[in-house]
């Protein structure tokens, strides 16, 4: 089951320093190549090369035959419930999104089926308080630090000079190591990082402020503490650890309707991937194999 996430980053500002830049999402642009696959259909209906390479757009994927497959299992799906839906007589009823947007009338029939055809029951009080009693780890507010840093910038891919600010690093640390109180001062005059006017401070920090390697050796820190040298992208740190402030669990009545919404939406998805599973387990599906099933798998 997937966890339910607690976020609290809307409550803090990120600031300017280089180490929280979070790193950039990879391209995953489709390839245009073209994929050899036999026809496909669904009961009869083909399933055009010219609709799969337009929904291939909307599945990256790490290679041209994966995105493909992908592309084309999502149409199929949509053609069996199209199908399903004007078999039984889903009357389309078109709805408007708060940006003015109209819905499709293939969307509407498609949503107005699973709407009618799968029920899911709703979470009771004990159901909810149990899934809280059962994953307490999730429901706390995350832990937060207050912290200085001094940053020696180099490149990674310049290996001179990023072990050069790991040899400036490891001698600045051989220095606070016997005068830990000269930090402040030393980060104002070597710390490559604008928080060096500031004698190095960071402020508060939380979890997805800082590069990984920068959050896990705050974790490691007890108050008052330096680290060894941390290199990340953007070069060489060395922390100071001023306070820890540790997570707090939640009450039950702060996350109810978290929860209630979580499961509502898990059973929901669970219910219709498996009405889905039945439709392809019915019909006479060419060109593409799909796991599908011939009795309902969850009551």
């Amino acid at each position: 089951m997937a966890a339910l996430v607690i976020d609290h980053s809307a409550d803090r500002k990120s600031s300017e320093h280089p180490h929280e830049h979070r790193p950039a999402t990879p391209d995953t642009t489709p390839s245009r190549e073209r994929v050899a696959m036999p026809p496909v259909t669904v009961n009869g209906v083909a399933i055009s090369r010219k609709a799969i390479a337009a929904e291939v757009q909307n599945f990256p994927a790490r290679n041209p035959g994966e995105g493909w497959r992908a592309a084309t299992r999502a149409l199929v799906i949509r053609e069996l419930l199209l199908q399903e839906a004007r078999r039984i007589g889903i009357v389309a009823e078109q709805r408007i999104d708060r940006d003015g947007r109209r819905e499709t009338v293939e969307d509407a029939l498609a949503r107005g089926l699973i709407e009618r055809e799968v029920r899911v029951p709703e979470a009771d009080e004990e159901m909810l308080r149990r899934f809280y009693e059962n994953n307490l780890r999730r429901f706390v507010t995350p832990s937060l630090y207050e912290a200085d840093h001094i940053l020696i910038v180099a490149r990674r891919d310049d290996n001179e000079a990023f072990a050069a600010a790991r040899e400036k690093a490891l001698s600045l640390r051989s220095r606070l190591a016997t005068a830990p109180g000269r930090f402040a001062a030393l980060a104002q005059d070597c710390s490559d990082c604008p928080s060096g006017a500031l004698g190095g401070s960071l402020g508060q920090i939380g979890p997805g402020d800082t590069t990984p390697e920068f959050e896990a050796a705050l974790v490691d820190l007890a108050p008052g503490d330096i680290s060894q040298p941390v290199e990340t992208r953007y070069g060489v740190h060395l922390i100071r650890l001023t306070r820890r402030i540790d997570g707090r669990e939640l009450p039950f009545e702060a996350v109810r309707e978290r929860i209630a919404s979580y499961l509502a939406d898990h059973v929901n998805r669970q219910a219709t991937a498996q009405y889905v599973a039945l439709l392809v387990g019915r019909a006479d599906i060419g060109g593409i194999a799909i796991d599908g099933a011939s009795s309902p798998l969850v009551q």
